[in-house]
């Protein structure tokens, strides 16, 4: 029993021993394959150490602020007066143009035409009144100030109108609840009330007629005073050309008969006074105060006796039927106008029977006296509030056609404005149509000649290029945004291979974004100052100067989110049977940087493992497998 007993004893330890075993093996093979699942991570000492943040770049050296010389008309250059290098002065004659008339000229012309019909387009279209065409070539526009004072005196008055008329309906409804309190001992008197309601709404329905057919009538009046305008400056020019022609007649008639008298004097004997044959000389000659100047003077006279002619049968041809259509209007609108004042008049009886009888039931009524008092007040706050509502009409009509006015004078104001402008333009392309040149606008040297005698200009387009005197050089390079901001305008570069250049400046003028990459890339502008040519390579460095940091990191281990830049250092944590390594995050701010590395300020000491790669993400609090060697 005591054997059995031991024998189970050793047994049972010696399968302790194997379980034992079996889970350290496990346990071990476990964590090794769980490591080697782990992001492996390359690290390196945080150390301090020098920076030196200088960004290298090279550019094409370009001349500064060239000057592209111009023009702003098409015209054929005759003759080019200089060459390329040439020095020039300001306003030093660089080409010569030939004399004609440019594009732009003829545009010009063809559209003051049509800026001239358009205007007197609208003034017919329009129906525009001879008062409103006349202030406005006269320039006596109504002024704003004046406009705006007018416009607000008729809103004052509409305004004034419309709270009388809110105060009549509301004392009227006063009445009426009063009066229809009294109204069981009131004989009825609903009939007469109605017809004097429809009689009230008739007549408001012919006064508006009134002032709606009298504007039509107003409006065709206009259109027929436009017409006889037109014919009337017709018939004016016309008088006026038959009124030179017989002077003209007259005149030649009579030096004509002069010159005969004193010819046929001149055969006879005696012959002629000295005055008498200066006087012949002057008649058969041809200078003015001659026969000829005279029989000249007639013809040209009986041709613009013509021309009037057939201008005043060109205007009653195509004006004729105008006149007969705006006569028709005229007389239409004159009827309708008639009729409407008849009717309004009509009315006005029909609503003073209405009134009247309603009158007289109500005066049969027994102890009325209270009774007719209100409706005696209620006619006269009628009569009140129908005039009030007639005046406002009026006023709102007024007010209407001043604005129309207003808007006729400042759309042909404008017409005429332009049409002045263009006339302006055309005299002045006109004078440049002879004798023009194209002039150095600068004093510089010619650098570029882009046209040649006999090809024409083109608006916009430069025919020459300038380098004016006295301006520099110029480089520019591009740079990553990081880059970007080590840099301040002002920053002095430096040459490479600066033994090659002799007193030569470069200086930072300009950062702004790159046209081609403007939100990953920065354009750098230099100003170039010294012995230097357009076209010519140089290789800069520039930035901070070279300076000592205590805690300086592989830019690779520069990391950034929402919260900031920091970095993951690596933290041992002692474990049962091995050592476990943790990525923890440190903020930081960096100092400075060059192509490979920062400088940062954390809460470090500065012996610190910081991770500069890994195989897999890596995230802080999480656990991390060391690379070999790292």
């Amino acid at each position: 029993m005591n054997e059995n007993g031991k024998k189970k004893r050793e047994w049972v330890k010696t399968a302790a021993i194997i379980f034992l075993s079996v889970m350290l093996v496990l346990t071990f093979f476990s964590n090794t394959i769980m490591n080697y699942s782990l992001p492996e991570v390359a690290t390196q000492y945080v150390e301090s150490g020098t920076i030196t943040a200088k960004i290298r770049g090279s550019g094409t050296v370009e001349s500064g602020n060239p000057y592209n010389v111009e023009v702003t008309e098409s015209r054929k250059v005759s003759q080019v007066a200089v060459k390329v290098g040439d020095q020039v002065e300001k306003d030093d004659v660089l080409m010569y143009l030939e004399d004609a008339e440019s594009t732009e000229l003829k545009e010009a012309k063809t559209q003051l035409d049509s800026l001239k019909a358009e205007y007197d387009r609208a003034i017919v279209a329009a129906d525009t009144s001879s008062s409103i065409v006349n202030k406005v070539k006269n320039g006596n526009v109504t002024s704003t100030e004046n406009k705006v004072a007018q416009i607000d005196a008729y809103n004052s008055r509409i305004d004034a109108l419309e709270n009388n008329i809110d105060a009549y309906n509301n004392r009227i409804a006063e009445l009426d609840a009063e009066l229809g309190k009294i109204g069981e001992n009131v004989v009825d008197t609903s009939g007469e009330q109605q017809e004097v309601n429809n009689a009230q709404a008739e007549l408001e329905k012919m006064t508006a007629l009134v002032e709606t057919s009298k504007g039509k009538l107003e409006a065709a009046q206009g259109v027929l005073e436009s017409v006889n305008s037109a014919v009337k400056v017709a018939e004016e020019s016309l008088a006026a050309c038959q009124t030179a022609a017989d002077e003209a007649q007259a005149n030649y008639t009579a030096m004509l008969n002069r010159q005969n008298s004193l010819t046929e004097k001149a055969g006879q004997e005696g012959g002629l006074t000295d005055d008498e044959q200066t006087e012949l000389d002057r008649l058969n000659g041809s200078e003015e105060g001659s026969v000829t100047a005279a029989s000249k003077a007639l013809a040209d006279a009986q041709t613009a006796l013509e021309s009037a002619n057939q201008a005043m049968a060109n205007v009653s041809a195509s004006i004729e039927a105008d006149r007969a259509n705006a006569m028709n209007a005229v007389n239409a609108a004159q009827v309708e106008y008639d009729n409407a004042l008849t009717a309004e008049e009509t009315w006005k009886a029909k609503l003073a029977d209405a009134q009247r009888n309603l009158a007289n039931k109500q005066a049969s009524t027994p102890d009325n006296s209270y009774r007719d008092a209100l409706n005696s007040e209620k006619a006269d706050l009628t009569l009140n509030l129908n005039k009030a509502n007639t005046e406002k009409a009026d006023a709102e009509k007024a007010l209407t056609d001043l604005l129309a006015g207003f808007t006729k004078e400042v759309d042909l104001s404008a017409l005429l404005t332009k049409i002045r402008d263009q006339e302006d333009l055309v005299k002045e392309l006109t004078e440049k149509s002879i004798g023009a040149t194209i002039t150095a606008p600068v004093a510089g040297t010619v650098t570029t000649l882009d046209i040649v005698a006999g090809e024409s200009t083109t608006p916009g387009t430069p025919v020459a290029v300038l380098q004016p005197a006295g301006k520099g050089f110029s480089m520019s390079f591009s740079v990553t945004n990081e880059q970007a901001k080590r840099l301040s305008v002002g920053d002095v570069a430096d040459l490479v291979n600066a033994w090659r250049y002799d007193d030569l400046k470069v200086t930072l003028a300009n950062i702004k974004p790159d046209p081609t990459e403007p939100g990953q890339k920065k354009l750098l502008t230099f100003d170039v100052d010294g012995d230097v040519s357009a076209g010519q390579t140089l290789n800069v460095s520039v930035g901070q100067k070279s300076a000592n940091y205590d805690l300086i990191v592989p830019n690779s281990a520069i990391r950034e989110d929402n919260n900031g830049k920091f970095i993951l250092i690596v933290e041992s944590k002692p474990g049962p049977l091995n050592t476990r390594y943790i990525a923890t995050r440190v903020d930081v701010e960096v100092l400075a940087s060059d192509d490979t590395q920062s400088a940062i300020s954390a809460a470090l000491y500065g012996y610190e493992f910081v991770i500069t790669t890994s195989t897999k993400p890596v995230e802080a609090g999480k656990q991390v497998r060391l690379a070999e060697g790292g």
